[in-house]
């Protein structure tokens, strides 16, 4: 076995060790935020590297999020079967969005910003109904860990970081096998002529909307989990850190910095944006507000017209070609 081959596993393996290995647990907390945004980068590239931009997905994350914590606080259904009415109403969401741009060839900039009013929608309607959600305050799900208990499987609630690690890193592993799956799969083959001519796609018998909605649903099921695990974790959320544009654009600079066409390049994408806002946390504090986002909005300009492949896209790119 030559070692091009053992090198992914000894990393996975050190991975898997990091818990035991002593850091403590602020660098713990940032390991597991940076699994989760890599698994949230990774279900949005599914779909944005085949040629279909959405600026909408941070509603899918706010259903997942807003849904579990509403029924678990209003009538103490478990995260589970949260999770499982969220991804329905994420799946209707993506497929009442998609038809009907897909079967009218919304594409390109007029798709995007369709999705974008989407994601914008969701937030203002999380903030309407301040009386269940608590508005542009957030909500703060029950605590299930009471009398000295550190773990609720069934409230999705887990005092150890070291297990939400593993949940997260089981969940990212998930969404690279699904990425991988995708980009073996015709459908693939079929996104890519589909973005480069619809109409000759459709003349060589490739069902347009169909294999669109497909990659569509998956992505948009698979970040509305993410807004779940997201909202489980943290034990609060509000409109602004789990829908609405920014969070959208984030997940869109995040891919496109990483390298959305790399299956790593999400993930790595997630890792850089975790260092910068930490960085600026350090440098700035709270003081300067909105300095993030002019720095991502600045950064993502420099990507796009330098690295259009993302930083680990064009690292590759260059050591393939020495």
């Amino acid at each position: 076995m030559t070692l091009r081959k053992i090198l992914p596993w000894l990393l996975l393996a050190l991975l898997a060790a990091l818990p035991y290995l002593g850091f403590g647990d602020y660098p713990l907390h940032l390991a597991i935020m940076a699994l989760l945004w890599g698994y949230i980068y990774t279900s949005w590239s599914i779909m944005g590297r085949l040629g279909m931009v959405s600026f909408g997905h941070g509603a899918f994350l706010g259903i997942g999020a807003y849904a579990s914590v509403l029924l678990w606080n209003s009538s103490g259904i478990s995260p589970w079967i949260g999770a499982v009415v969220a991804v329905i109403i994420s799946v209707a969401l993506a497929l009442l969005i998609g038809w009907p741009c897909f079967r009218f060839k919304i594409v390109g900039h007029y798709f995007a910003l369709v999705t974008l009013a989407l994601s914008e929608v969701v937030r203002l309607l999380i903030v309407a109904l301040r009386d269940y959600t608590g508005g542009s305050l957030g909500i703060t799900p029950k605590s299930a860990l009471s009398d000295g208990a550190t773990a609720s499987l069934g409230a999705l609630q887990f005092g150890n970081k070291a297990v939400w690690f593993y949940i997260l890193l089981v969940c990212w592993l998930f969404a690279l096998w699904v990425w991988r799956r995708v980009d073996r799969s015709m459908d693939r083959l079929a996104l890519e002529a589909i973005s480069e001519e619809e109409d000759a796609a459709a003349s060589i018998g490739i069902d347009v909307s169909r294999t669109k909605l497909k990659v569509t649903v998956l992505s948009a099921a698979m970040t509305c989990l993410g807004g779940v695990l997201y909202a489980q974790y943290q034990l609060y959320v509000n409109p602004e850190t789990v829908s609405g544009i920014g969070i959208s654009l984030q997940m869109v600079f995040g891919s496109i910095a990483g390298g959305m066409f790399v299956m790593l390049g999400p993930t790595f994408g997630a890792v850089f944006l975790l260092a910068l806002s930490e960085t600026l946390r350090i440098l700035v504090g709270n003081d300067l507000h909105g300095v993030d986002l002019l720095i991502y909005g600045a950064l993502l300009i420099l990507f796009i017209i330098y690295m259009p492949r993302g930083i680990l896209g064009t690292v590759l790119d260059r050591f393939r070609a020495k």
